[in-house]
């Protein structure tokens, strides 16, 4: 199946690079001022350490209300987010205190609710508490995970390829990951362990996106004679395209799926990976083939 007739296609990509880059590096500033402001991500339970308690209740709630009542026990500050659609009385409530007896906890949590809003009308469904330590463990970590994935791809690509072309490769992966970092801290969605998980996946569909242009290129390398390498390259993007934008199109289904039916529990995974296939497919075009061009040796 083909969107678009490989053969007789001929878009310049190439020479719209310099914009494209320029509207790049705009996007990955507007993340790290986001970043700035915000005087950083908001990390989750997993990575700032507390206690997250998520309840449902069977009537009409009010954020307020709830904040109220959990500041009556001494939990500290209290950041509580509302789930949607289907589960529009269902909360998220963080607080950052935490307590090595959960079952003590959810009772006591339980209990105050229950005083306050009926017994009846009260389901406490999770309880989690990671220690501060332990949060601040799990973020080095996450951010070690990317940066080994990082050189292993600048290694493996080397090999195959040139070293180039792994150069072009994990400027597009390191652009896709700030900009989807970027994303989260401008809407100042919740960051935790999930995230990197989808940042890793982001990573290989992006490198697989990359590497299918690359293969191409290799191969019209081989007999272009006198070829202009800008004019490899762009031959190389029109003749992938179509693959390109087929296997987005059906990835991008069943991500939004997920995003709109998954429930909230998975809702922002789906998020950064919507954001990540949609930055990794312009990546692959606009970014990772005019690095390699830019590398490419001068001729006398």
């Amino acid at each position: 199946m083909q969107f678009f007739n490989s053969d007789k296609m001929n878009v310049d990509f190439i020479g719209k690079r310099r914009l494209f880059m320029m509207i790049s590096a705009i996007a990955i500033l507007v993340g790290i001022a986001a970043l700035l402001v915000r005087g950083g991500l908001n990390y989750g339970i997993d990575f700032a350490g507390g206690t997250m308690v998520q309840v449902r209740f069977a009537k009409a709630v009010e954020s307020d209300d709830i904040r109220q009542v959990l500041a009556g026990i001494g939990m500290g500050e209290a950041s509580i987010q509302q789930f949607e659609g289907e589960e529009a009385h269902e909360f998220l409530i963080r607080v950052e205190k935490s307590k090595s007896d959960l079952v003590g906890l959810s009772d006591e949590i339980k209990t105050v609710l229950d005083q306050e809003f009926g017994a009846e009308n009260v389901d406490i469904r999770r309880v989690e508490m990671v220690g501060p330590k332990v949060g601040k463990d799990l973020r080095r970590q996450g951010m070690l995970a990317i940066i080994y994935a990082m050189i292993g791809i600048l290694i493996y690509i080397t090999l195959r390829f040139e070293f180039r072309f792994a150069l072009g490769a994990i400027a597009a992966l390191a652009h896709d990951v700030m900009i989807t970092v970027g994303v989260f801290a401008l809407l100042n969605k919740e960051f935790s362990l999930p995230i990197i998980a989808a940042l890793l996946a982001i990573v290989g569909y992006s490198l697989n996106d990359t590497i299918v242009v690359y293969d191409r290129i290799r191969e019209n390398m081989k007999g272009s004679g006198k070829s202009v390498f800008v004019d490899i390259v762009n031959r190389s993007i029109n003749q992938t395209i179509s693959r390109t934008v087929l296997t987005s199109l059906t990835t991008m289904l069943v991500l939004i799926s997920l995003f709109f039916l998954g429930g909230g529990v998975i809702h922002d995974f789906a998020f950064a990976m919507i954001v990540g296939v949609m930055v990794g497919t312009y990546s692959s075009i606009f970014i990772a083939s005019p690095v390699v061009i830019a590398m490419q040796p001068k001729k006398k």
